[in-house]
């Protein structure tokens, strides 16, 4: 077996092992207004649950080169923001959200997105999504690089208001068929929903 100290590397290579082992990832695709209400949207995959009394959900937002991004900036601002669940109906435009655009552009606008308004908080979701959540900030964390050009903000957030496609939902649960989430790989590659399989837990 082949051992790598990550000390001995350069972010780059430790990035690209993370990504390669960490799979499949799901992916967050994030609504924010910036302070000109122009809605920012972005995909992110370093993203999980956190709590489900309160339900809380993580987000991680890596810098560039220590500056913040537009997400980050944005929810830390506001303290809010939209969580939609990326699936097979939908990826293609949120692929086109990743772009490099000024922050006076709306990502939601160049993909051809629908805003949608939230119930609890000021910023809008988007129609192409099964799955949205409303959430405020509860935490924001600096992390990584060096005490002056920290490499990545960590956001928790909790989630005020849950919003699913009636077509998603069986019996109280999600039907994760219907639902068609698509997952993160490494480099350019995704995946869709693959062989399901049951194991019961041990009492």
């Amino acid at each position: 077996m082949l051992s790598i100290d990550p000390g001995n590397q350069s972010d780059r290579e430790n990035y690209k092992l993370l990504i390669g082992s960490i799979v499949p990832r799901p992916i967050a695709f994030v609504t924010t207004l910036t302070d000109d209400g122009i809605l920012n949207g972005a995909p992110f995959s370093y993203f999980s649950i956190v709590s489900s009394n309160p339900p809380m959900i993580s987000l991680s937002v890596q810098r560039k080169t220590g500056v913040m991004k537009d997400t980050a900036r944005n929810a830390k601002g506001r303290r809010e923001f939209v969580v939609h669940i990326v699936d097979e109906s939908n990826v293609k435009q949120v692929n086109e959200t990743a772009a490099n655009i000024p922050s006076n552009r709306s990502e939601v606008e160049l993909a051809g997105m629908t805003p949608v308004q939230s119930d609890e908080i000021s910023v809008p979701g988007i129609k192409e999504s099964k799955i949205r959540m409303e959430c405020v900030l509860e935490h924001a964390l600096e992390l990584g690089g060096t005490p002056d050009s920290p490499g990545t903000d960590l956001l928790i957030a909790r989630i005020v208001k849950f919003h699913f496609a009636d077509e998603i939902i069986e019996n109280g649960h999600i039907d994760a068929q219907k639902l068609a989430p698509i997952s993160r790989m490494a480099g350019n590659y995704y995946s869709k929903l693959g062989q399901l399989f049951e194991i019961e837990r041990p009492e």
